[in-house]
């Protein structure tokens, strides 16, 4: 229904609309046939990563060729000026151009966000594993720690842990790595407590394999279909919680181009009718977490079998 009727609201504005040249614009938008939504969701946000991800490789390069300016240079700028053709999205209070700073945080938010993600994926996973097929005092201690952790709020956590580890790109990565991994460890070990039930389990276990290489060849193989999934999600949310370090003035230091601090510093100058100083950084953010959240979202109704037309 979802298809028929995203076409019958194209084919109306194409009848309404004078210009031929949106007609392609619109059939765009249709869904093609045998196309679910989650698949189309997953390929505009698959898009969107990799857009974001050549911009993050291409910016450092072309600073250093001298094509784009320095993101921390503005003392020849001046201040608050508005978007122009000298500076496509205006420049901040300290006369930094606003589309280098936030094209350059982009590489920034990947980079933190990547790091962060990845030492989780790195620690949850054993340790979920380990605590699924061993039970007894190992999984009871393991639980009761992931726990404790998983039950604090996100941003809360990540702003204690960020105030005791103090401001920069490592800090960061790892205030937000320990907020995630109990999330892997809860998914792994609970998939990993029930796949050491199997008969192929039982059978190797029979034969004198050791946990070691059960853990190895057969649980990881099995548990590890669902951490694409969970991965994609919390990169989406990572970046906001970054953004809310960052504007609470816990994240990076004010020279790397940042998304949240930039944010926090436009803050005043908002109600003065300056706006282009919150908005592209709010925007480039805004984008970048709905691409994650489509891929997410699309891979898991592909991965649960799931489409809905």
């Amino acid at each position: 229904m979802l298809r028929l009727a995203t076409e019958r609201w194209g084919d109306a504005l194409q009848t309404r609309l004078p210009f031929p040249a949106l007609h392609p614009v619109l059939r765009s938008l249709r869904l093609p046939a045998g196309a679910t939504l989650s698949a189309r969701m997953a390929r505009w946000g698959l898009a969107i990563v990799l857009a974001y991800g050549l911009v993050a490789l291409l910016t450092p390069l072309l600073i250093h060729l001298g094509v784009l300016a320095d993101p921390n240079a503005g003392l020849a700028n001046p201040i608050y000026a508005p978007p122009s053709l000298a500076h496509w999205c205006g420049t901040d209070r300290l006369g930094r151009d606003v589309c280098v700073r936030t094209l350059a945080g982009s590489g920034v938010a990947l980079q933190v966000v990547a790091i962060a993600l990845v030492l989780a994926l790195l620690i949850g996973v054993p340790l979920g594993m380990v605590s699924g097929y061993l039970g007894g005092w190992v999984d009871r201690v393991l639980v009761l720690l992931m726990d404790t952790l998983y039950t604090l709020p996100v941003l809360l956590l990540s702003v204690v842990l960020a105030f005791l580890l103090g401001r920069g790109l490592p800090n960061a990565a790892a205030a937000l790595c320990v907020v995630y991994v109990p999330q892997y460890f809860r998914v792994v070990r609970n998939q990993s407590a029930q796949v050491k039930a199997e008969l192929f389990v039982e059978a190797a276990r029979s034969l004198g394999a050791g946990p070691l290489w059960i853990l190895r060849r057969y649980l990881l193989r099995n548990v590890i279909t669902s951490v694409p999934v969970l991965l994609t999600l919390n990169a989406a949310d990572a970046v906001l919680v970054l953004g809310g370090l960052g504007f609470l003035g816990l994240g990076l230091p004010e020279t790397i181009p940042e998304w949240g601090g930039d944010l926090q510093q436009a803050l005043t100058a908002v109600p003065t009718g300056i706006w282009w100083t919150a908005l592209y950084p709010g925007l480039a953010m805004f984008v970048l977490v709905l691409g994650l959240s489509f891929l997410g979202e699309g891979l898991e109704q592909w991965l649960s079998g799931v489409g809905n037309p």
